[in-house]
C-alpha cells in the first residue's frame, strides 16, 4: 500500500493511546511503549503502527524515514499558555529575585498591567510577529498543538485585536492552535476601584464580541473556544468568576479557569461545579477539592514552571492528585511574567523532581491529557491510528532521557500531520 510517510526502525514507540479517555490512575503508568516499531502515515494521519519489518513489508512511500533506533513520541500539547503580548518584564524578574511577592507586584500596577500597556499600544502585525517566534521554540521543544489566551488588553478593542492575532498565527504557523478568551485575567487600572464595574463590561460587552468573532473566524467548528478567569486575590472572586462563567455558558464557550494559584478562595469547587474542561495552577487546592476533581470529567492542569521561576518551594501536589485518581495534564504556562519557557520537555523535568511524577506519568501529562484539557483528545496527544500524524524524533534510545536530561533539546526532527518541519534554533 503506498502511503505518505513512513518511519521505521523505531527503538521505542511511545503511543500514549489511552481508548479515547483521559488517563488516571495506574494508566498513567503506560505510555504505550513498542519496541522495533514502525508508522505509516496517509494523508495527515497516523494509518498504520506495527513492527518496524510489517510497516516496510506492507507500505511505500516517497518519504521514508530510517528512527536509526531513536524513540517516536506524540507531539506536546501545551493546554495553557499566553505566548501574545508586547514589552518584557524584564525589570520585575530583578524585583522578584529581591523578594518583591507576585500579587503585590499586581497590586502595585505591574505584572499583568504592565504587559496590558504594552500589548494595547502594539501593533497586530508586531503581535504576530513576536507570536510567530515564540511558536518557532515551541515546535523545536517538540510541542505542535497549543492553547493561546487573550488578557494582555483588559479593553475591549485590545482582546479583540488579541484574538486575530491568534487566528493568524494559526494560519501562519504550523502548530495548530485553540484559542481561549481572558479577559477577565486582571482588572484594568480604569477600574482600579470597581471589579464589579470591570465584571459587565466582561460580560455585556466582550464575551458576545468574542463570540461573533469566533464565528466568522477559521476556528469556528473545528476547534473549541473557551473562557477563562483567573480567580484569585486581587483579581476576581468566586461570584465574579460564576458570573463570567454563567454568561459564557449561555453564548456557547466552554470553560476553564486559573483557579488556586496563590490563594483557595473556592474556584476549583466553582469551575468543577460549572463543567469546566479544565482548572488550571491548582497549588492552593484543597484535600475536598482534589476529590471532586477526581470524580468529575475536569482535567487538572499544573505549571511547575511558575513555581520553578518564582523560586518557589511549594509545588501543586500532583503527586497527590494522581494518586487520588485526578486527570492531570502539564503546560509550560509560557508568559512573560511568571512563566518565561516554551519547553514542556523542561515542564516535565520539573514535574519529575519537585512534583515526583514518574516519566511515564509526565509524559501522558504533557501529550494525551493535555489534548483533552484543551477539548481536542480524539486529535491529538497520542499516536493512534486515525490521528492526526503529530511526530516527534527524539535523539535517545529511552524516552525517559526526555525528562532526566534538561537545559537542551533532544528533538531531532518534528512531524506535523506527517509533514516534516524545519525548526528553529533554541
Amino acid at each position: 500500500m503506498k502511503a505518505d510517510l513512513v518511519i521505521s526502525n523505531i527503538g521505542q514507540l511511545v503511543t500514549c493511546a489511552s481508548g479515547n479517555k483521559p488517563k488516571r490512575g495506574a494508566a498513567m503508568h503506560d505510555v504505550g511503549l513498542t519496541a522495533n516499531a514502525g508508522v505509516a502515515v496517509i494523508e495527515g494521519k497516523v494509518a498504520a503502527i506495527a513492527t518496524s519489518h510489517e510497516i516496510t513489508n506492507n507500505f511505500t512511500a516517497d518519504a521514508v524515514i530510517d528512527a536509526e533506533g531513536k524513540v517516536v513520541c506524540p507531539g506536546f500539547v501545551d493546554p495553557h499558555t499566553h505566548i501574545v503580548w508586547a514589552g518584557d518584564r524584564l525589570d520585575e524578574f530583578e524585583l522578584k529575585i529581591k523578594g518583591a511577592d507576585y500579587l503585590e507586584i499586581l497590586a502595585a500596577g505591574g505584572g499583568i498591567l504592565s504587559t496590558v500597556s504594552s500589548t494595547r499600544a502594539a501593533s497586530m502585525e508586531e503581535l504576530v510577529e513576536s507570536g510567530m517566534k515564540r511558536l518557532d521554540k515551541m515546535l523545536a521543544c517538540g510541542t505542535t498543538t497549543v492553547e493561546i489566551k487573550t488578557g494582555y488588553g483588559l479593553d475591549t478593542d485590545t482582546e479583540l485585536k488579541m484574538l486575530r492575532v491568534i487566528e493568524e498565527l494559526d494560519k501562519a504557523h504550523p502548530i495548530d492552535i485553540v484559542p481561549t478568551f481572558l479577559a477577565a485575567h486582571a482588572v484594568p487600572r480604569e477600574f482600579k476601584n470597581n471589579a464589579d464595574g470591570y465584571v459587565s463590561l466582561v460580560c455585556d460587552e466582550m464575551l458576545p464580541r468574542a463570540w461573533n468573532w469566533y464565528e466568522s473566524s477559521h476556528f469556528f467548528n473545528k476547534v473549541p473556544f473557551f473562557v477563562d478567569v483567573f480567580c484569585e486575590r486581587n483579581a476576581f472572586d468566586v461570584a465574579q468568576t460564576k458570573r463570567v462563567f454563567q454568561t459564557a455558558k449561555e453564548m456557547g464557550f466552554q470553560i476553564k479557569a486559573h483557579v488556586d494559584e496563590f490563594s483557595n478562595l473556592g474556584g476549583s469547587r466553582a469551575g468543577i461545579a460549572s463543567g469546566a474542561v479544565s482548572i488550571d495552577h491548582l497549588d492552593a487546592i484543597s484535600d475536598d477539592e482534589i476529590n471532586l476533581l477526581a470524580a468529575s470529567d475536569t482535567i487538572g492542569v499544573i505549571t511547575p514552571t511558575v513555581n520553578f521561576n518564582l523560586g518557589s518551594a511549594h509545588y501543586a501536589d500532583a503527586r497527590k492528585m494522581i494518586d487520588a485518581g485526578c486527570a492531570v495534564a502539564l503546560s509550560t504556562d509560557f508568559n512573560p511574567g511568571s512563566a518565561p519557557c516554551p519547553s514542556q520537555s523542561m515542564t516535565m523535568a520539573i514535574s519529575c523532581r519537585y512534583q515526583k511524577l514518574l516519566p511515564a506519568e509526565a509524559l501522558n501529562a504533557a501529550t494525551i491529557n493535555a489534548a483533552f484539557a484543551i477539548g481536542l483528545g480524539d486529535r491529538v496527544g497520542s499516536i493512534e491510528v486515525g490521528k492526526s500524524a503529530d511526530l516527534v524524533l527524539f535523539d535517545t534510545n529511552d524516552y525517559r532521557q526526555l525528562v532526566y536530561e534538561f537545559g537542551g533539546s533532544l528533538v531531532s526532527a518534528v512531524y506535523k500531520r506527517g509533514e516534516f518541519q524545519r525548526l528553529a534554533r533554541v
